[in-house]
């Protein structure tokens, strides 16, 4: 997305056209033919790209605005026992204290965007045939990389959804709106997976890659209870070649760095290619500031269990020393800490958003290999698990690791990184944490909010075909 030619852009913007507000609209909003643009491989990887640009998402806080990722810890991390808002008001307040609405626009332009992305890989693989069979190999190994990914965010999110996976007529209401169940979404988003592992090769943190699909892959399997087949995906990105950086800040701040596997990249002060959702974590930067800020919960966790990392996962708001910020993200820097700033407005952040990186699959590879069973001291996991330990300047050694250990690791490690939902709800506690938490914290929390509500815009384009999550 950072080498797009923005004239080409405007013409496949015109041809994607209802990836818009009314992506599932059965209106036709476009008079142009993507058919009759891709005639060369040079104008498919412009289609390829775009769909990277749909994963960036809009650098906006307007309605409707398809902000794809930007938005995705709303979903996620403010979800869990994580992060919450500064001041618990308006509509991002619904996401920490267990009250979204169906009308909610946070969640509507994220499953647009999702939705978007899909119809942006589908374009891809329907006109893969103006490629050589080489190049047209690695953009389905792109593209399906790509639709998994979306995929796998909204079975996770909204559960049973509508199963898209080729172009459709504006007309194909049916196809639009049918919910089908997660088991089918799940069926496609592992045979895509597939596929782009078997066709990707080379490695580049910020288009999908061989390692990028195993990696993911792997998740998808411990999610669906497979171990074994997690177990040995993960083993092979171990062998690719990447590592753990010594210093945990590198992490995020060195970026294209060995231990980033797949992040969605950004570039500072641009308005097409730059992100602001680094400045709404701050105070007073952003234009809705104070949002995803560390819960109490968490930056007790990460001064307990998270080493050297605690330093560069928080830091104290200096407006409102009460509260805390993420620090993974800064994109105004922080002297003290020896971070610089990553652009001239914070609103135009250039700091990558990391989606996968290899201390994540390490611990994967733990979990893959303890399976079920609670606990385990295999000694392939245990080293696996010291090596993150070791990392954050935790060396003692680990002779056994039960389930609450690792998810405690996982916690500390990937800290405001939009994993720590999913983990509880894999790791099967979510229902026991969260209730805990909520009534800590004097929060409404109930099992039906382990899934998000189908917007009600799209339950109304639908004529009322897309059927709604129970509690909404």
């Amino acid at each position: 997305m950072k080498e797009i030619n923005k004239l080409v852009l405007l013409v496949i913007a015109i041809c994607l056209s209802s990836c818009g507000e009314d992506f599932l609209s059965p209106d036709p909003v476009s008079a142009v033919s993507a058919a009759g643009y891709f005639e060369t491989e040079a104008q498919l990887e412009t289609g390829v790209i775009n769909m990277y640009d749909g994963l960036q998402g809009e650098n906006t806080t307007g309605n409707n605005s398809n902000r794809g990722v930007q938005l995705e810890f709303y979903l996620t991390e403010m979800r869990s026992d994580n992060t919450r808002t500064k001041s618990s008001e308006g509509e991002a307040a619904q996401f920490e204290n267990y009250t979204i609405e169906s009308n909610n626009g946070i969640i509507a332009d994220y499953y647009r965007s999702m939705y978007g992305i899909i119809f942006r890989a589908n374009t891809v693989l329907e006109n893969l045939d103006v490629a050589s069979s080489a190049v047209a190999a690695q953009f389905e190994g792109e593209a399906k990389f790509v639709r998994a990914y979306a995929y796998f965010q909204l079975v996770r999110l909204y559960g049973d959804v509508p199963l898209i996976d080729q172009v459709v007529s504006p007309l194909d209401t049916e196809k639009q709106f049918t919910r089908v169940s997660t088991d089918q979404v799940y069926n496609l988003i592992i045979s895509d997976l597939q596929t782009a592992a078997a066709n990707l090769e080379k490695r580049n943190t910020t288009r999908a890659s061989k390692a990028a699909a195993q990696g993911l892959l792997a998740k998808v399997q411990l999610t669906r209870g497979n171990y074994s087949e997690a177990r040995s995906l993960c083993e092979s990105v171990v062998g690719s070649g990447y590592s753990l950086q010594t210093n945990f800040q590198d992490v995020f701040y060195n970026e294209g760095n060995d231990e980033v596997i797949f992040a969605i990249g950004y570039i500072s002060d641009d308005n097409n290619d730059s992100q602001n959702f680094s400045a709404e974590f701050l105070n007073a930067v952003g234009r809705t500031t104070g949002v995803n800020y560390p819960t109490d919960e968490a930056v007790a966790a990460l001064d307990e269990l998270g080493g050297n990392r605690a330093a560069y996962s928080y830091r104290v708001d200096a407006l409102q020393p009460i509260h805390h910020q993420v620090v993974k993200y800064l994109p105004n820097g922080d002297e003290a800490l020896g971070i610089a700033p990553t652009s001239g407005d914070p609103t135009l952040a250039g700091n990558d958003w990391i989606v996968l990186r290899y201390a994540d699959v390490l611990l994967m590879h733990v979990e893959a290999i303890m399976g079920e069973s609670g606990m385990t001291n295999d000694p392939a996991a245990l080293a696996s698990f010291q090596a993150v330990r070791d990392r954050a300047g935790l060396t003692e050694t680990v002779q056994l690791i039960t389930k609450e250990d690792l998810l405690n690791e996982r916690r500390v490690e990937l800290a405001f990184e939009n994993h720590r939902l999913f983990d509880l709800i894999r790791f099967g506690v979510a229902q026991n944490v969260l209730s805990e938490f909520s009534a800590n914290n004097g929060f409404a929390f109930t099992a039906t909010d382990l899934l998000l509500p189908i917007p009600d815009g799209e339950i109304g384009l639908s004529n009322g075909v897309l059927t709604q999550n129970p509690g909404y």
